[in-house]
């Protein structure tokens, strides 16, 4: 199963796929963690050592890769490229593991100014179309805040969702948003976590104003522990945050919703991703 996770900038997206990431690895699942914000910092909040995450080049930032798969100069303007750029081989070769998960930095949208980024985007977008799963696997994608990835359809083929949100209105608005917007793409399911709780009047605020909307699969409490595993690049599991009681309860609900769907793949021919297509025009 692939699940995105995504959210408003600051609600604990990376945190939660951090931590959902390790727990499914313990459970004996092969997992791929997928950082596709531009901020990337799902290497820190894995615990992946700051020497070692320094070395990581996100793969948006490959030229010369970007240019012999898509045709393409990054960055470039006006040029034709490939739709379907061959993709097979970039997991294998660029992943850095940690503690059993595999980590593939993607990176993302470069600064105004800088140009069309339609050559790395489409080079980004099927590589996750690509990533076709056996029984054991999980990718968990963390996508940028916001919606701008669904507006370039980049995490369009994802089976799940999970919206982030603080118990605020402004959070509730790009839920509302992401859902509609992957609704358009095809995603078969957005579901809600709360975080930051500080008790039991901000579940009931999220649950009155998200419920009917987005179902709502867990609350994450607001926990010191979060913050300090911040400060020294550790995960939650390593800090022994109370937040993981919580986040488990998430996922033994996630693992429990994958295990009532069919095997990724089965019945279904490949998904397009391993070889060169037809050029488009930007």
């Amino acid at each position: 199963m692939k699940i995105a996770i995504s959210g408003k900038g600051g609600v604990g997206k990376t945190t939660l796929a951090a931590t959902l990431a390790l727990l499914f690895q313990q459970d004996g699942s092969q997992v791929i963690a997928v950082d596709a914000d531009p901020d990337a910092n799902l290497a820190s909040a894995l615990g992946i050592p700051a020497e070692k995450a320094a070395a990581i080049v996100p793969l948006a930032q490959m030229k010369d890769l970007i240019r012999e798969r898509t045709g393409a100069e990054p960055g470039s303007y006006g040029a034709y490229f490939r739709l379907n750029p061959r993709v097979s081989d970039i997991p294998e070769r660029f992943c850095t593991e940690h503690r059993g998960v595999k980590l593939l930095v993607m990176g993302g949208v470069k600064p105004g100014g800088s140009g069309c980024v339609c050559p790395e985007n489409v080079l980004l977008k099927n590589l996750v179309n690509h990533l076709l799963l056996r029984p054991d696997e999980v990718v968990i994608l963390d996508m940028e805040a916001g919606i701008e990835h669904l507006s370039r359809g980049t995490a369009g083929s994802v089976d799940a969702f999970i919206v982030v949100v603080e118990p605020g209105s402004r959070s509730f608005q790009t839920a509302l948003l992401t859902r509609k917007m992957a609704g358009d793409l095809g995603v078969g399911q957005v579901l809600a976590v709360g975080n930051k709780i500080t008790g039991p009047a901000d579940e009931e605020f999220i649950a009155a104003h998200l419920g009917q909307e987005i179902p709502v699969i867990g609350y994450i409490r607001m926990d010191p522990a979060v913050a300090e595993a911040d400060r020294q690049g550790l995960s939650l599991l390593d800090v022994g945050a109370a937040a993981v009681e919580d986040i488990r309860a998430i996922y033994g609900r996630l693992r429990a919703m994958i295990q009532l769907r069919p095997a990724a793949g089965a019945g279904s021919a490949a998904r397009p991703g391993a070889g060169a297509g037809a050029g488009a025009r930007t």
